[in-house]
C-alpha cells in the first residue's frame, strides 16, 4: 500500500499548481481574448514540457505509446486541451475567481461518475457521499443571491461544461497513464496551444506584447503542464475517481488566493459551499479499501519497482536501478491488501 499511497502526493501537488493558476488566469482575462488566452496557456505547457523532456532524455525518444492508445490520447486532447480551457476562460469573464475556483470541484464529481458508470471503476458509499457533498457545494455557489435582479447563469454553466470536458479527459488519460507522463502532457499542450492560438489569430486577434504572452505561457506551464504530468502519475496509483477526489482540493487553493490576491469579497453562501466541499474531500482523503482480489494475466509497460506486484525476470542486462520501465508480464495471483483501482487493480467486486 505504501507505493500506492505515494501517488497521493503527486495528486495534491498537481491540485496546488492548478488551483493557484485559476485566479492568475482571472487576472489575464481582461488583457487577452478568450481563445488566445486559452491557446497561450497550453502553448506554454507544450513548449516547457517538450524542453524538459529533451533535457531529461538528452535528445528525442519515441513516446512509447502502444498503437491502440493513440485514440485515447487524441480524445483527451480534444476534450481537455481544446474545449475545456476555452470554456473555463469564457466562464471566468462572467464569474468571480473565488466562486469559479470552488465550482471547479465539479470536475471531480463528473470524473467519478464517468469512471463508475462508463469505465466500471469501483465506488463505495463513503466516496459517493463525498461526491454528493461536493455537488451540493457547487449548487450553493451557482444559486443566485438575494436581490440579484438578473442572475447570470452563463458563467457557472460554462465552468460546469469545462469540468465535464476535463472529466472526460481524465477518464481517457487513465487509459494511457502507464506511458511517459511528460509526453502525454506535452502532446496535449502542443496540440491545444497551436490549434487555439491559430484559431484566435484567424478570427482577428492580435499577438499580445511579450510580457502578457510570457505571463500566460508561464501560468500554463505550471498550472496546466507540470500539474498534468503529476496528475498522470497519480492516475497510475489511484485510479480516476480517487485521483479526481484528491485533485478537488485545487479549488480551495484557488479560492484562497483569489481572496488574498484579488481582494474578492466572501459571503455566507461562499463559506457554506466551502464547508460542504471540504467535508466531501475529507471523506475521500480518509478512505481505506481492502479485500481479497485476483490479478488476471496482464502484460504492459510502465515505470515500476520490484514490489509484490512485480516479481519477474529480465530478458536483458539489468543494472539493478529502480524504478525502471520495460515490457513485463503479471501472472495470476490472489491476495488481500489495502489498494486503490490503480493500473494493477482494475477488477470487479
Amino acid at each position: 500500500m505504501s507505493n500506492t499511497r505515494s501517488a497521493i502526493w503527486p495528486a495534491l501537488v498537481a491540485a496546488a499548481l492548478f488551483g493557484a493558476s485559476t485566479p492568475l488566469v482571472k487576472l489575464l482575462v481582461g488583457e487577452l481574448p478568450t481563445l488566445l488566452l486559452a491557446g497561450l496557456l497550453y502553448l506554454g505547457s507544450g513548449l516547457g514540457l517538450a524542453t524538459i523532456r529533451l533535457l531529461r532524455d538528452r535528445g528525442w525518444k519515441p513516446s512509447g505509446l502502444a498503437t491502440g492508445e493513440w485514440r485515447w490520447l487524441a480524445g483527451a486532447i480534444v476534450f481537455g486541451g481544446l474545449l475545456g480551457p476555452v470554456l473555463l476562460v469564457f466562464g471566468l469573464t462572467h464569474t468571480d475567481a473565488g466562486a469559479a475556483s470552488l465550482m471547479l470541484n465539479l470536475e471531480a464529481v463528473f470524473t467519478a461518475v464517468l469512471a463508475w458508470v462508463i469505465f466500471k471503476e469501483n465506488a463505495d458509499r463513503r466516496i459517493v457521499l463525498g461526491m454528493l457533498l461536493i455537488v451540493a457545494g457547487g449548487a450553493v455557489l451557482a444559486w443566485p443571491t438575494a436581490g440579484s435582479a438578473t442572475p447570470d447563469w452563463i458563467g457557472p454553466l460554462a465552468i460546469a461544461a469545462a469540468c465535464l470536458c476535463w472529466a472526460i479527459d481524465n477518464n481517457l488519460t487513465r487509459r494511457v497513464s502507464g506511458s511517459d507522463a511528460l509526453f502525454i502532457a506535452g502532446a496535449k499542450g502542443w496540440t491545444a496551444g497551436v490549434v487555439n492560438t491559430s484559431l484566435a489569430l484567424l478570427l482577428g486577434a492580435s499577438l499580445p506584447a511579450w510580457p502578457a504572452a510570457g505571463a500566460a505561457m508561464a501560468v500554463g506551464l505550471a498550472g496546466y503542464g507540470l500539474s498534468l504530468v503529476l496528475f498522470v502519475r497519480a492516475l497510475r496509483g489511484l485510479g480516476t475517481a480517487r485521483t479526481g477526489a484528491y485533485f478537488s482540493t485545487a479549488p480551495f487553493i484557488g479560492a484562497a488566493i483569489a481572496i488574498l490576491l484579488l481582494g474578492e469579497p466572501t459571503s455566507a453562501p461562499f463559506w457554506l459551499a466551502a464547508g460542504l466541499m471540504g467535508a466531501g474531500v475529507w471523506l475521500h482523503l480518509t478512505e481505506r479499501h481492502a479485500h481479497a482480489h485476483t490479478h488476471e494475466l496482464l502484460e504492459h509497460t510502465h515505470p515500476h519497482v520490484h514490489d509484490a506486484h512485480h516479481q519477474h525476470e529480465h530478458d536483458f542486462d539489468w543494472d539493478g536501478s529502480e524504478p525502471h520501465s520495460h515490457p513485463h508480464g503479471h501472472a495470476v495471483i490472489t491476495h488481500k491488501h489495502p489498494h486503490f483501482p490503480d493500473i494493477h487493480h482494475r477488477h470487479g467486486h
